[in-house]
């Protein structure tokens, strides 16, 4: 892997050093299928761009990270580039200072790939309403983590509800992929007429009032939201006519799912990577309309 550094930069010349260094290792820039802007403060630059990398490997692309530094200092860009085989496209991490924190859009805009999706992730703090951010309205998808916010995030879904726009999502939703196929799975065999349900997580998990909002919608039934001792989601506990179906994980990686009249069985239920739910948002540029119902259903009976 090439690493090129940048120091008091513009927009213009990061572009032409790309350019530059790909005819440098006779490795133009083709195949690359999105640009994934990753938009997230000094401390989770590690882990993001771990995660944004790996999950460039499904899908390659040219990753650009933004980090807005000290307002007070003078306008300065400095920028780090990188490209080579560890690297599944290119990498550009962008740190901004002084009034060029205002304007991030105005230096990411010239080196988003021509024709291609733009997807802006924030890793821990988003704005309020993505899609009139400056930079999330460069992105068809604009994907935020209300867990990776310092009080759990159950709060921002609600504002997240309020300002939805088509191609919003938040990984909270994401991890609840494998629990919803796995629910949906339990109801191939009719079962009856569900009257209430549970949910159980760590307090403050923002994927359990998602999830409860989802099968509430579903299933026409009131799924209410209470504590356990976790890690993440540990239950969801369905009260039937003639008994009770459960899905209950007691360790990060398996489940057990019980149904009436049948003998219990284990199923793989683990809990997923930053970098594997990234692929799998990754993998979809329309809007989740299913992820938008279950959002403004919970911020409808939020009461927090």
């Amino acid at each position: 892997m090439t690493t090129f550094m940048l120091a008091d930069t513009t927009a213009g010349k990061i572009s032409a050093q790309f350019t530059h260094l790909r005819h440098q290792m006779g490795a133009p820039a083709i195949g690359m299928v999105l640009t994934l802007v990753v938009v997230c403060e000094e401390r989770h630059q590690y882990d993001s761009l771990r995660a944004a990398t790996d999950a460039a490997r499904e899908h390659p692309s040219r990753i650009i990270v933004v980090i807005n530094r000290e307002r007070e200092e003078p306008n300065r860009l400095d920028a780090e580039l990188r490209i080579g085989e560890s690297t599944p496209g290119e990498v550009v991490v962008l740190r901004l200072y002084g009034e060029l924190t205002d304007h991030a859009d105005s230096v990411v805009s010239p080196l988003l790939l021509p024709d291609t999706p733009v997807v802006v992730w924030w890793p821990g703090a988003a704005p309020d309403v993505p899609s009139k951010d400056a930079v999330g309205a460069l992105g068809q998808r604009r994907i935020t983590d209300a867990r990776g916010l310092d009080d759990g995030g159950v709060k921002s879904l609600v504002t997240r509800a309020k300002g939805y726009a088509p191609g919003d999502t938040d990984l909270a939703w994401s991890r609840l992929t494998p629990w919803r196929s796995l629910l949906a799975a339990a109801f191939d065999q009719p079962v009856g007429k569900v009257r209430k349900g549970l949910v159980e997580a760590s307090p403050g998990n923002p994927s359990a009032p998602l999830l409860a909002a989802w099968l509430s919608d579903r299933l026409g039934a009131p799924v209410k939201v209470t504590d356990s001792s976790g890690p993440g989601l540990t239950s969801v506990r369905l009260t039937l006519a003639d008994g009770e179906l459960s899905v209950a994980r007691h360790d990060a990686r398996l489940a057990t799912l019980s149904r009436p009249g049948q003998p219990d069985r284990n199923v793989a239920l683990a809990r997923r990577q930053t970098s594997e739910l990234m692929a799998e948002e990754l993998r979809r540029l329309d809007s989740d309309e299913i992820y938008e119902a279950a959002v403004k259903r919970f911020a409808r009976t939020y009461k927090g």
